[in-house]
C-alpha cells in the first residue's frame, strides 16, 4: 500500500499542474469598463499592467470600429490600410502568443487619432519583468528603457480564438498528461 502511494504523489501533481497552467493566464479587457472607444488614453489603461505570452486581449466595441493590428510605423503616424489582422466583430479576442510590443488601432479614419490605439509590451511567460512603456522607432522595432529592440509580432491571423485559449500547454497535452498518470496509478 505504501508502494501505491509513493508512486501517486508524482502523478498527483501532475494532474494538478494540468489543470493550474490555463489558469495562470489573464484575460485584459483593454479600456476595461469603458471598452475599445473614442477618448480613452490606453498608455494610462497600460500602465502597471503587466502582459505576458499566453496572455489574451479582450476587444468590446460597438459598430463603427476595427481593431487592427499594426506595425510600429504605422502605429506612431496612425496609418490605416496596412493592417497585420483586422477585425470588426464588436468583440475581439487576440492571443498574446510572443514576447514583444504588439500595437493595436482603429482602423477607421480619424479614430486613431482620437485616442484608439493601444501598444502593449508582452514579456515571456513566467518572465518576472515589470511593465514598461517602450518607444516605437520607424524601422519596426521598439527601443524599451533599457536601451533594447524588441522585434514586432507579425500573426498569420488573429481573427478566431486561439483553440489553446492562448496558454502555451495544448490541452492535448494536459489530457495524454492526465491520462497517463491515471494509468500509472491505476497499474502500479
Amino acid at each position: 500500500m505504501a508502494g501505491l502511494i509513493s508512486r501517486s504523489v508524482p502523478c498527483a501533481i501532475l494532474v494538478v499542474l494540468c489543470t493550474v497552467v490555463p489558469i495562470l493566464a489573464k484575460d485584459h479587457t483593454v479600456g476595461d469598463s469603458s471598452g475599445w472607444a473614442i477618448g480613452m488614453d490606453y498608455s494610462t489603461w497600460t500602465s502597471g499592467k503587466t502582459f505576458s505570452v499566453g496572455d489574451s486581449l479582450v476587444f468590446n466595441y460597438g459598430g463603427g470600429h476595427t481593431v487592427d493590428e499594426v506595425r510600429a510605423s504605422d502605429y506612431s503616424t496612425c496609418t490605416t490600410g496596412n493592417a497585420i489582422t483586422s477585425d470588426s466583430s464588436g468583440a475581439t479576442t487576440i492571443a498574446l502568443k510572443t514576447a514583444g510590443t504588439h500595437y493595436f488601432i482603429c482602423g477607421v479614419p480619424g479614430h486613431c487619432g482620437s485616442g484608439m490605439k493601444v501598444a502593449v509590451t508582452v514579456a515571456a511567460a513566467g518572465s518576472s519583468t515589470s511593465p514598461s512603456s517602450g518607444t516605437p522607432s520607424s524601422d519596426g522595432t521598439t527601443t524599451s528603457p533599457a536601451g533594447s529592440n524588441v522585434t514586432n509580432y507579425k500573426p498569420s491571423s488573429n481573427n478566431v480564438p486561439d483553440s489553446s485559449l492562448g496558454i502555451n500547454i495544448s490541452p492535448f497535452v494536459a489530457l495524454a498528461g492526465t491520462f497517463v498518470a491515471v494509468f500509472v496509478v491505476v497499474f502500479s
